[in-house]
Parts: C-alpha cells; structure tokens; sequence
C-alpha cells in the first residue's frame, strides 16, 4: 500500500510538472540596424526581445540582395551578427549587450543572442 502510494505521489509531481507552462528565454531589449528600402532610402529595423539562441534573418531584406548594416545591441545578451542568411558563415562579429555596436561597414544578414 505505501508503495502504491510513493507511486501515486511521483506521478502526479511528475503530471505537474509537466504542465506548467515555461517562458521562452529571450534577450530582453532592443536590436536596431540600417538597410535600404526598395526606393534607395535609409530605414531603421528593430527586433524587440529577440529569441535567445535562435538563428533570426533580417527580415526587410530576406527576400532581397542586399544586407543590413550598422547594428546596435540594446539587449541583455551579446549579439553575434552573421553575413549570411542561417548564421552559419565564418565572417561574424560580436556585439557586447547593453550597447555594444557596429559601423556602417559593419553588414548583416542574420543575428543570434546569447
């Protein structure tokens, strides 16, 4: 009976826990860079708490050929920004969180946060 019972009690711990709902860790802040619009003009983006560890393409410039520039890291976690699509490329760079920056040399294509 107390087995039954140590039983009963593990499996509903265990039930519990499994749902509960978990938050998503995500780099809290802001990431802003700089790319040309179809009309040549400069326009800021934004990725406002971004996912952490997760491979995110620049969005206004998926469909084209042509690269972000001039990011600044005001998250919580170090951005490293890629020159390709899926942030798989050799040529990176890291941005420090809370202010870190790139120039406007500096291109992109895809960011990760830590």
């Amino acid at each position: 009976m107390r087995a039954r019972s140590v039983f009963l009690a593990v499996t509903g711990v265990l039930a519990l826990l499994l749902t509960i709902p978990t938050t998503a860790s995500a780099a809290e802040g802001e990431f802003s860079y700089r790319y040309y619009d179809e009309h040549e003009e400069i326009q800021v983006g934004y990725l406002i708490d971004p996912p952490s560890g997760v491979c995110i393409e620049i969005p206004e410039i998926a469909d084209w050929d042509v690269d972000a520039f001039h990011p600044r890291n005001f998250t919580d976690s170090t951005a490293v920004v890629f020159m390709d699509d899926d942030c798989s490329s050799d040529a990176f760079f890291s941005l420090r969180p809370h202010g870190g920056r790139g120039s406007d040399r500096l291109v992109l294509r895809s960011v990760i946060f830590s």
